[in-house]
């Protein structure tokens, strides 16, 4: 009797082990894909906004504002971060040719990521700066 009982502790174990195993393959599974939906949705949402245009929209009065702040490029990307907020904004420059752009950044700081001084005026969607002219204020620099 006590053999027939252990057996099916035995058997109710595994079985319990086995639908625990189970419960959270399936909660890790859709823990994961959820993340990846998510990230693709802010990823698409981001390109729609930024492909926005006030042509585009009947009656969108889309006006550029200015921002003074630190530009700073490195490796490919151009950040500014603002003087008031010091919040980052990654910087698009539509009218501007990119090559020129990296020139004129690494002939005035003589560097990458060194912050130069300066005051954007753009139009702001969500955490996008689109420039549509800057004017260098001042070169941050080492005292010299």
């Amino acid at each position: 009797m006590r053999e027939k009982l252990e057996k099916k502790i035995d058997k109710m174990s595994y079985l319990t082990l086995r639908e625990i195993s189970t419960i959270s393959l399936v909660t890790l599974l859709l823990l994961f894909s959820s993340c990846s939906l998510t990230t693709k949705v802010e990823q698409i949402v981001e390109i729609e906004v930024v492909n926005i245009q006030s042509e585009d929209v009947p009656g969108l009065v889309v006006s550029p504002y200015a921002f003074t702040g630190w530009w700073v490029y490195g490796e490919g990307q151009h950040i500014f971060k603002d003087e008031l907020t010091l919040e980052e904004y990654d910087l698009v420059f539509p009218n501007e040719n990119m090559e020129e752009l990296v020139e004129l950044y690494v002939s005035v700081c003589e560097m990458e990521y060194f912050p130069m001084e300066c005051q954007m005026t753009g139009i702001l969607i969500g955490s996008i700066l689109s420039v549509q002219e800057f004017e260098i204020l001042y070169i941050q620099g080492c005292g010299e």
